[in-house]
């Protein structure tokens, strides 16, 4: 598979699982010295135009990471062409993307933690949860975006 340059993380509706991945998929690129451009966006439009949620907000900071200048959109068309690898917060994205995504560019679409396949294949929604919820999503996305840089690092996608 050719480099990937760009990456977009999707979850439901693009205010916890995925700002989160964006955030901390930039700041692992960035220190691997990756010229990463990353995205994110959801599968529905419920918050378009809204910040990400406070409490993922909160806990990423305490982190290091930030979600600023970030507002929610939906995944669009053009986004199946643009993207070199569209990662999804659990299978249910995976699945939905796959209706909508065009045969050509179906071969971009994995789960975010695909690369760490030892390991639960959904980032669990915090949404609805407690504090602890927004720290788990975290460690799942620090683990796997840490071995994606690795992967873009080493020239290869993971599968």
């Amino acid at each position: 598979m050719s480099a990937i340059n760009s990456v977009l993380v999707v979850c439901t509706g693009n205010i916890c699982r995925s700002p989160t991945g964006e955030a901390v998929l930039r700041a692992k690129a960035q220190q691997h010295q990756l010229a990463l451009q990353v995205d994110s966006a959801g599968i529905e439009a419920f918050h378009q135009g809204e910040s990400p949620d406070a409490r993922s907000a909160a806990a990423a900071a305490l982190r290091g990471y930030t979600f600023q200048g970030m507002h929610s959109r939906p995944i669009c068309l053009q986004d199946y062409q643009h993207f070199d690898l569209i990662l999804a917060a659990d299978r249910g994205h995976l699945a939905a993307m796959q209706r909508q995504c065009p045969v050509e560019h179906l071969h971009k679409l994995k789960c975010f933690m695909a690369v760490l396949p030892h390991l639960h294949q959904d980032i669990a929604d915090p949404y609805y949860g407690g504090s602890a919820g927004f720290e788990r999503v975290l460690d799942q996305i620090e683990m796997a975006a840490e071995a994606w840089c690795q992967a873009f690092a080493q020239g290869k996608d993971s599968q």
